[in-house]
């Protein structure tokens, strides 16, 4: 199976989807446990979420599970959120803290880094070649980030998680033109709430390539899975009238940035 799916677009904005993939090799998925089994901690039906919403946009998927190894995680193993509950590069825990592997299947430092060569770079790869191809086309680009995560996980956060967390490591990671763009829809919609930098600031992968004084800005949408799940438990369906309530924020929130984009490809302006 492919590691991951590319869709090539003509817009400045680029669509990362580094967690919705649920593909484990077989060899990787005989040493899960049964709680491992459930892949709790997918970032749920977001690809389906965003479908069509931005036409234009280019998509770059990850198709394995983060239980495999987590492509929004610094490959040298640093923490995002130093001092906080979190999950690492390949998790030994859920979201919950509790333990996903059999008993001495926990994956090895030889596993980590032919996980890391087979599957983290060959994602990384092609993201990094479609922000070069946009920017190139336009003289900037734009890589949103597209997460989920459930809304009550006491491990990880006290109690209800905003629906809209937006994430851009405290303003570097893209101008600010940007940043206020999303955060001004996301505290326009009714019925919903928000957040900017709050429990989650933007994981790797907007840090690593958010770099607005070169012309690639990155933002990340972490949204929590109350606002388009039946339930956010198994089997994690999808609610279509919550989604499609959802997916008009959403989409307005992608058109403000695309504008946002190609306002700075006219002015040459980094902020």
């Amino acid at each position: 199976m492919a590691v991951y799916e590319v869709r090539q677009g003509t817009s400045p904005v680029i669509l990362g989807f580094p967690h919705t993939g649920t593909h484990v090799p077989s060899s990787i998925w005989e040493r899960l446990n049964d709680n491992g089994r459930i892949l709790a901690d997918t970032d749920w039906h977001i690809h389906e979420l965003y479908e069509g919403l931005l036409p234009d946009a280019t998509t770059v998927r990850a198709t394995f599970h983060r239980y495999v190894i987590d492509a929004n995680r610094d490959p040298e193993g640093v923490s995002l959120y130093p001092g906080q509950n979190t999950t690492g590069l390949v998790p030994e825990t859920d979201f919950d803290g509790v333990p996903i592997w059999k008993d001495g299947e926990g994956p090895t430092e030889a596993n980590i880094a032919e996980r890391l060569r087979a599957f983290h770079a060959p994602y990384h790869g092609a993201l990094a070649a479609q922000i070069a191809r946009v920017k190139a086309i336009h003289g900037v680009a734009v890589l949103y980030d597209c997460h989920s995560i459930r809304s009550h996980i006491p491990f990880l956060f006290e109690g209800k998680l905003p629906d809209f967390n937006i994430g851009t490591d405290m303003g570097q990671t893209c101008a600010r033109a940007i940043e206020r763009s999303a955060v001004e829809i996301a505290a326009k919609a009714d019925g919903y709430s928000h957040v900017l930098n709050g429990r989650f600031k933007g994981g790797w992968t907007t840090r690593h390539y958010g770099r607005p004084q070169q012309g690639v800005h990155a933002i990340q949408m972490e949204l929590a899975q109350s606002t388009h799940l039946t339930a956010e438990a198994p089997p994690f369906a999808l609610d279509v009238a919550k989604a499609e309530r959802l997916r008009r924020h959403l989409r307005k929130i992608l058109e403000a940035i695309e504008a946002k984009a190609f306002d700075l490809q006219r002015t040459g302006s980094e902020a």
